[in-house]
Protein backbone atom coordinates (compact mmCIF):
# COMPACT_ATOMS: atom_id res chain seq x y z
CA UNK A 1 0.00 0.00 0.00
CA UNK A 2 3.19 2.30 0.72
CA UNK A 3 4.50 1.49 -2.63
CA UNK A 4 1.51 2.38 -4.30
CA UNK A 5 0.86 5.23 -2.55
CA UNK A 6 4.60 7.21 -3.24
CA UNK A 7 4.10 5.65 -7.02
CA UNK A 8 0.87 8.28 -6.94
CA UNK A 9 2.72 11.13 -7.02
CA UNK A 10 5.34 10.26 -9.41
CA UNK A 11 2.77 9.06 -12.16
CA UNK A 12 0.77 12.22 -12.05
CA UNK A 13 4.09 14.41 -12.58
CA UNK A 14 4.55 12.05 -15.35
CA UNK A 15 1.68 12.48 -16.69
CA UNK A 16 1.94 16.41 -16.64
CA UNK A 17 4.94 16.44 -18.15
CA UNK A 18 4.02 14.29 -21.09
CA UNK A 19 0.61 16.30 -22.02
CA UNK A 20 3.28 19.65 -21.41
CA UNK A 21 5.77 17.48 -23.91
CA UNK A 22 2.94 16.84 -26.07
CA UNK A 23 1.62 20.33 -26.59
CA UNK A 24 5.26 21.84 -27.19
CA UNK A 25 5.23 19.01 -30.25
CA UNK A 26 2.17 20.33 -32.04
CA UNK A 27 3.17 22.42 -35.06
CA UNK A 28 0.31 24.24 -36.77
CA UNK A 29 -0.40 23.93 -40.02
CA UNK A 30 1.02 26.91 -42.38
CA UNK A 31 -2.25 28.10 -43.59
CA UNK A 32 -5.34 26.14 -43.65
CA UNK A 33 -7.65 24.77 -46.57
CA UNK A 34 -11.20 25.36 -45.85
CA UNK A 35 -13.71 23.61 -48.83
CA UNK A 36 -17.67 23.99 -49.07
CA UNK A 37 -19.20 20.94 -49.28
CA UNK A 38 -20.31 19.61 -52.78
CA UNK A 39 -24.73 20.33 -52.55
CA UNK A 40 -23.48 24.18 -50.95
CA UNK A 41 -24.05 25.53 -54.48
CA UNK A 42 -23.15 29.01 -55.11
CA UNK A 43 -23.47 30.24 -51.91
CA UNK A 44 -26.91 32.38 -52.35
CA UNK A 45 -28.83 30.17 -49.62
CA UNK A 46 -26.74 29.32 -46.43
CA UNK A 47 -27.76 26.89 -43.39
CA UNK A 48 -27.79 28.64 -39.87
CA UNK A 49 -29.49 31.82 -42.70
CA UNK A 50 -31.44 34.23 -40.76
CA UNK A 51 -33.81 36.22 -42.99
CA UNK A 52 -36.52 39.22 -42.82
CA UNK A 53 -39.09 39.70 -44.96
CA UNK A 54 -41.93 42.31 -46.15
CA UNK A 55 -44.55 41.89 -48.78
CA UNK A 56 -47.87 43.04 -49.96
CA UNK A 57 -50.79 40.29 -49.35
CA UNK A 58 -53.84 40.06 -51.51
CA UNK A 59 -56.83 37.92 -50.12
CA UNK A 60 -59.49 35.76 -51.76
CA UNK A 61 -62.34 34.20 -49.99
CA UNK A 62 -63.88 30.66 -50.96
CA UNK A 63 -66.79 32.73 -51.18
CA UNK A 64 -65.71 34.92 -53.78
CA UNK A 65 -65.58 32.64 -56.85
CA UNK A 66 -68.79 30.04 -58.10
CA UNK A 67 -68.84 27.84 -61.14
CA UNK A 68 -68.30 31.06 -63.40
CA UNK A 69 -65.31 32.06 -61.61
CA UNK A 70 -65.17 35.43 -59.46
CA UNK A 71 -68.65 37.15 -59.04
CA UNK A 72 -67.97 38.91 -55.86
CA UNK A 73 -65.21 41.94 -55.39
CA UNK A 74 -64.51 40.59 -52.22
CA UNK A 75 -60.14 41.07 -52.49
CA UNK A 76 -58.36 42.63 -49.81
CA UNK A 77 -55.12 44.02 -49.87
CA UNK A 78 -52.60 44.85 -47.14
CA UNK A 79 -48.46 44.48 -46.03
CA UNK A 80 -47.09 41.36 -44.72
CA UNK A 81 -43.73 41.15 -42.39
CA UNK A 82 -41.72 37.73 -41.57
CA UNK A 83 -38.96 36.30 -40.31
CA UNK A 84 -37.40 32.55 -41.17
CA UNK A 85 -34.31 30.35 -39.66
CA UNK A 86 -32.77 28.03 -41.73
CA UNK A 87 -31.08 25.38 -39.96
CA UNK A 88 -29.66 23.30 -42.99
CA UNK A 89 -29.92 24.96 -46.40
CA UNK A 90 -33.15 23.20 -47.15
CA UNK A 91 -35.15 23.17 -43.59
CA UNK A 92 -36.39 25.92 -41.71
CA UNK A 93 -38.96 27.37 -40.11
CA UNK A 94 -40.76 30.58 -40.52
CA UNK A 95 -43.26 33.04 -38.85
CA UNK A 96 -45.33 35.78 -40.01
CA UNK A 97 -48.05 38.19 -39.30
CA UNK A 98 -50.23 40.65 -42.04
CA UNK A 99 -52.37 43.47 -41.61
CA UNK A 100 -55.18 44.34 -44.63
CA UNK A 101 -56.06 47.45 -45.60
CA UNK A 102 -59.47 47.30 -44.52
CA UNK A 103 -60.23 49.23 -41.27
CA UNK A 104 -59.71 46.29 -37.96
CA UNK A 105 -59.64 46.76 -34.33
CA UNK A 106 -56.63 44.98 -33.84
CA UNK A 107 -52.98 45.77 -35.89
CA UNK A 108 -52.11 42.22 -37.02
CA UNK A 109 -55.13 40.47 -38.90
CA UNK A 110 -53.59 36.91 -39.40
CA UNK A 111 -50.15 35.13 -37.87
CA UNK A 112 -48.76 32.00 -38.83
CA UNK A 113 -45.86 29.64 -38.05
CA UNK A 114 -44.51 27.51 -40.65
CA UNK A 115 -41.81 25.04 -41.64
CA UNK A 116 -40.39 25.06 -44.48
CA UNK A 117 -38.47 22.86 -47.14
CA UNK A 118 -36.36 24.71 -49.82
CA UNK A 119 -34.45 23.56 -52.85
CA UNK A 120 -31.79 25.76 -53.77
CA UNK A 121 -30.95 25.43 -57.73
CA UNK A 122 -28.46 28.31 -58.48
CA UNK A 123 -30.24 31.78 -58.05
CA UNK A 124 -33.57 29.84 -57.65
CA UNK A 125 -34.95 28.87 -54.82
CA UNK A 126 -38.75 26.66 -54.92
CA UNK A 127 -40.01 26.09 -51.25
CA UNK A 128 -42.79 24.47 -50.21
CA UNK A 129 -44.32 25.48 -46.85
CA UNK A 130 -46.91 24.09 -44.17
CA UNK A 131 -48.37 25.12 -40.72
CA UNK A 132 -51.08 26.96 -38.55
CA UNK A 133 -51.75 30.32 -36.96
CA UNK A 134 -54.39 32.52 -35.22
CA UNK A 135 -56.71 35.56 -36.68
CA UNK A 136 -58.05 38.24 -35.01
CA UNK A 137 -59.60 40.13 -37.70
CA UNK A 138 -63.29 40.34 -37.04
CA UNK A 139 -63.91 36.49 -35.66
CA UNK A 140 -60.90 35.10 -33.36
CA UNK A 141 -59.85 31.30 -34.54
CA UNK A 142 -57.27 29.15 -36.05
CA UNK A 143 -56.18 28.93 -39.44
CA UNK A 144 -53.92 26.38 -40.82
CA UNK A 145 -52.86 25.49 -44.25
CA UNK A 146 -49.73 25.28 -46.91
CA UNK A 147 -48.28 26.83 -50.08
CA UNK A 148 -45.84 26.94 -52.53
CA UNK A 149 -43.46 29.72 -53.30
CA UNK A 150 -39.77 30.83 -55.25
CA UNK A 151 -36.93 33.05 -54.04
CA UNK A 152 -34.79 34.83 -56.35
CA UNK A 153 -31.33 35.96 -55.51
CA UNK A 154 -28.56 37.22 -57.25
CA UNK A 155 -26.37 38.46 -54.16
CA UNK A 156 -25.86 36.29 -50.79
CA UNK A 157 -27.96 38.52 -48.80
CA UNK A 158 -30.94 40.02 -50.84
CA UNK A 159 -33.30 38.29 -52.57
CA UNK A 160 -36.94 38.56 -53.71
CA UNK A 161 -40.09 36.41 -53.46
CA UNK A 162 -43.33 35.39 -54.25
CA UNK A 163 -45.71 32.45 -52.31
CA UNK A 164 -49.46 31.29 -52.32
CA UNK A 165 -51.02 29.37 -49.72
CA UNK A 166 -54.11 28.12 -48.71
CA UNK A 167 -55.58 28.32 -44.95
CA UNK A 168 -58.38 26.93 -43.49
CA UNK A 169 -60.25 28.46 -41.03
CA UNK A 170 -62.00 26.59 -38.00
CA UNK A 171 -65.38 29.43 -37.82
CA UNK A 172 -65.50 30.71 -41.54
CA UNK A 173 -64.78 30.16 -45.08
CA UNK A 174 -61.25 28.90 -46.05
CA UNK A 175 -59.14 31.74 -47.96
CA UNK A 176 -56.41 31.99 -50.34
CA UNK A 177 -53.60 34.39 -49.67
CA UNK A 178 -50.36 35.93 -51.87
CA UNK A 179 -47.53 37.24 -51.02
CA UNK A 180 -44.30 39.02 -53.13
CA UNK A 181 -41.83 41.03 -51.54
CA UNK A 182 -37.77 41.19 -50.65
CA UNK A 183 -36.37 39.10 -48.36
CA UNK A 184 -32.77 39.93 -46.69
CA UNK A 185 -30.60 37.42 -44.77
CA UNK A 186 -28.52 37.64 -42.77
Amino acid sequence: MKIIKGLLPLIIVTGIAYSVNAQNNYTAPEQAQTTQPDDYGNGLYHPCEFSIDGSVVGILHEYDFNGNGLHRKNYRFGGDAGANFFFTQYIGVGADAYALSQRSPSFVDTATGNLIVRFPIGIFAPYIFGGAGYQFERIDQIVGGGGVGLEIRLVPHFGIFADARYLAAVKTADFGLARAGVRLSF
